[in-house]
């Protein structure tokens, strides 16, 4: 059964989090997760402290951390001091960093320390001793076993994610050529590590847009799909998509911080209209419910292992919509 998780649970305060949870699993939601960025949202490791203490079967974690932003040691302890609290339905998700860093006027963090953070990460959470140049070994002494996602989209962080992680969540869209070319590349990681592919968890996070306005819907798709080429163009080639606008660089001062985060993404579509409606199809699930759910199960019939999908939600600017409860009611159910 696919397993759905949910990446906007209540972030105005820790006390909403932890209440929107016992909501989410309520509703039937598998996974609850949170994103980290310590300029914007209270601190991750509390909201998902109070969460975890609340609820009973939801899973909860990350998405995503950086070791740009904190040590991996730092990193372990605070999810192994989660983990304590709800052993079992917790797991930590790390990424290279997007907004965070950027809001830091950081850099992101290279594949290769990545890797060598989830290799730390893993090691600290399973007790083992490290060393890392100090006096004595490095060792957590709260240590409890905690998976660890990471979040790809480009083939060198897919590969890197086979080799190490524990599940890999993928974000480049729905067409069938980048999803394989994800696929692929984390079995050559896994085979390049001697693991069998089939032991990790995918992913699979989808810009979902409800509206049943289908201009509305194709325009926001339109900025996802912008915000897709702004971090990584070569998500057009496989499928044959052209640019033919501005520099999206350029573009991105009237929809900061980027095509993906602006607070009305109806506006920052129309910034990208120029682009073909094809290539809104192959970034972002949108329209009215039935035909969100006729797209993702056009993916899940390409075959490949999924175990969790994120609906990450999308809406006009003002558009009041209890997203949490309608997609658990309109959506997970045609997926039981």
């Amino acid at each position: 059964m696919i397993q759905f998780a949910f990446n906007r649970l209540d972030m105005t305060g820790v006390i909403p989090f932890s209440e929107s949870a016992v909501r989410a699993e309520e509703l039937g939601w598998h996974m609850g997760v949170i994103p980290c960025n310590p300029l914007t949202l209270r601190d991750p490791y509390v909201s998902l402290a109070f969460a975890a203490r609340t609820t009973s079967t939801l899973h909860l974690g990350t998405l995503l951390d950086t070791p740009v932003l904190r040590h991996p040691s730092v990193l372990a302890g605070s999810i192994s001091t989660v983990a304590s609290l709800a052993p079992g339905r917790i797991h930590m998700g790390l990424g290279i960093g997007d907004t965070a860093v950027r809001y830091n006027g950081l850099q992101p963090a290279t594949v290769n320390q990545l890797e060598q953070a989830t290799v730390k990460m893993k090691q600290l959470l399973t007790g083992q001793a490290i060393d890392v140049g100090a006096l004595r070994p490095a060792r957590l002494q709260q240590a409890h076993d905690v998976p660890i996602w990471i979040a790809a989209q480009g083939p060198k962080t897919l590969r890197m994610a086979g080799r190490v992680a524990d599940g890999v969540w993928i974000r480049l869209g729905r067409h069938p050529d980048n999803l394989q070319m994800a696929w692929d590349s984390v079995c050559e990681g896994a085979r390049e590590a001697g693991r069998d592919p089939n032991d990790l968890m995918l992913g699979l996070i989808f810009h979902t847009i409800y509206s049943t306005d289908p201009e509305q819907a194709r325009l926001m798709a339109k900025s996802m799909a912008a915000g897709y080429y702004e971090y990584s163009p070569f998500l057009f080639d496989r499928p044959g998509f052209e640019w033919l606008g501005s520099d999206p660089h350029v573009l991105r001062a009237k929809a900061w911080p980027d095509f993906h985060h602006h607070a009305d993404p109806v506006y920052s579509g129309t910034l990208v209209d120029f682009l073909d409606d094809a290539v809104a199809d192959a970034f972002a699930l949108y329209g009215d419910w039935d035909q969100i759910s006729e797209q993702l199960q056009s993916v899940f019939d390409l075959g490949l292992p999924v175990t969790h999908v994120i609906p990450h939600p999308i809406l006009a600017k003002g558009h009041q919509y209890d997203f949490l409860a309608e997609c658990a009611r309109r959506l997970i159910p045609h997926f039981r």
